[in-house]
Formats: C-alpha cells, structure tokens, sequence
C-alpha cells in the first residue's frame, strides 16, 4: 500500500474526464482500474490518495500512468488573467492529468469512440475485454480481462466485434490489429516519433482522422502539443476563440488545457455518466 498527498489530482475528475475507460468507481471515494495489463485499487479520502499496490509497482508502473511527477500547476499557471473562461475550466478541473496509456489500447478506445458516447465506449470496451481479452488475477484475488492484444483480433472477420455492440466501427477495429500484425503499423516506430509524424503514421490507419489520431498521440504518446478537437472543443472555440486557441501562447501544454475545456464543457457542473 502507497500513500500519497498530491496536488492536482482527483480520482473523480480523471475518472470521468473521457481519456481513460476502463476506470471505475467503486463508491466512497475508491476506484478500480485496468491498466498495462495490472489491476488496481485506489482511493482518495481527504487529500489523501491510498494506492492498493506494492511501492515498487507503483514507482515502476503507476507513478508514471498518472503523470504524477509533472507539475500540473505551472500549466494552469500559464493561463492569461484576460482568460477567464479558460481559467474557470481549468479550476473546475483541475485534478485531471493526462493519463500515460497503452498505445494499441488507446488506438482501440477511439476507434470506438467516434460518433459515440463515454457510457457506450465504456461497454464497447468492457464487451472486447471480456470477449477476447486475456483473463487475469490481481494480488488481491480480484479477476479481470487484460485489454485483448492486436493477434487476438486480427483473425476475426470485419464484422465479428458487431457482436460486443461496436456495430460499424468493428472492421476499423478489425483492420487495426491486422496492419498491426502484418507489420504495415509499427507500434513501436510510432512510440519514437515526434507529434506531428506520430499524427501522420496513425492516419494511415483505416478509420483513423484528425480528432481521432490526436486523442491518441495526447493520451497515449503524451505529446501534450496535440489538441483534438471534437463537437465540445469546436463549440468552445466558437463562443471564446473566435480568432482561434492561441496554440503559440500554451505551447507544449495545449492538450492539458484542451482536456481541462472538455471536461468542463462535457460535465458543465452536472454528473458524467
């Protein structure tokens, strides 16, 4: 068990703030997660957030998924006084971090996630995890699915994962895992690219457009330079950037603030499902 207090980071906010689906909460403050293929417990109770997990798991695996060496304060510290819309959102949430995810994973989450909703792409996954993925036992005795691996999906037809409720974004799935598979999509060239190249090698990828690919060099690839934009983003920019976000002004942190407008232009003080 680890033990931390940490500044500018909220379980619920993170929970809830669209970048991760496949954290859960478990009531009182306390929430499961899938991860890398680990399960863990975590929960956060006046400050304080206990991490259910040997200290060398956390400083070797969770530290680093939660981005909790970074200073989330010196990006919300970059927000003009003139801005007060951008600094109201990022005060509103201003316990997220963007989360360092599995790259194939979050290829997978927002394929699902266009034209759909969190509630939804929540089940999709849960669906392809229970169906494919590989079972597991925590320490705690807890049994998960592990997030099924490309090989696991590419030998299905395009149209199997209809099935787990994906309905037309099963063969963008499908077509996925098999460029992976059969080497035209190198996950790990991909890892070493800079943004704008990263960005590019996705949009090779059947299924994959701008909004999509940015969202996963943000919360995959951690390039904090990408800033997707999706229906929430653009109907902000519209009403508070009518001559654009000044991207020159929040350079290397504009998809932290971007994370914070969406989170409070999607929740707007009511209850994210």
């Amino acid at each position: 068990m680890v033990e931390r207090v940490i500044d500018n980071f909220n379980l619920e906010q993170i929970c809830r703030s669209g970048q991760c689906f496949r954290m859960d909460s478990r009531g009182a403050g306390r929430y499961s997660l899938i991860a890398g293929g680990r399960y863990l417990e975590t929960e956060q109770q006046n400050g304080r957030t206990v991490f259910f997990c040997e200290q060398a798991e956390f400083e070797d695996f969770w530290e680093e998924y939660f981005d909790l060496r970074a200073d989330y304060a010196f990006y919300m510290g970059k927000i003009g006084a003139e801005d007060c819309y951008l600094s109201e959102a990022a005060q509103y949430g201003s316990g997220i971090r963007i989360l360092r995810q599995d790259l194939w994973e979050m290829i997978v989450s927002f394929l699902i996630s266009q034209q759909n909703n969190i509630l939804r792409i929540r089940r999709c996954i849960e669906n392809i995890c229970d169906s494919y993925g590989e079972k597991q036992i925590s320490s705690q005795g807890e049994e998960y699915c592990a997030f099924p691996t490309p090989q696991a999906l590419a030998v299905l037809k395009e149209d199997a994962l209809m099935a787990c409720n994906l309905g037309y974004r099963s063969k963008y799935v499908v077509r996925a895992a098999r460029n992976i598979v059969d080497g035209h999509c190198d996950l790990e060239n991909i890892r070493r690219l800079p943004y704008l190249e990263a960005r590019e090698e996705l949009l090779k990828l059947y299924g994959v457009g701008g909004k999509v690919a940015d969202c996963i060099c943000l919360f995959a690839l951690h390039h904090l330079e990408a800033f997707p934009v999706d229906t929430h983003i653009r109907q902000a920019m519209e009403k508070h950037y009518r001559q654009g976000f000044p991207m020159e002004q929040y350079q290397g942190c504009q998809g932290v603030l971007q994370q914070y407008m969406f989170y409070y232009e999607l929740a707007g003080g009511k209850q994210i499902p």
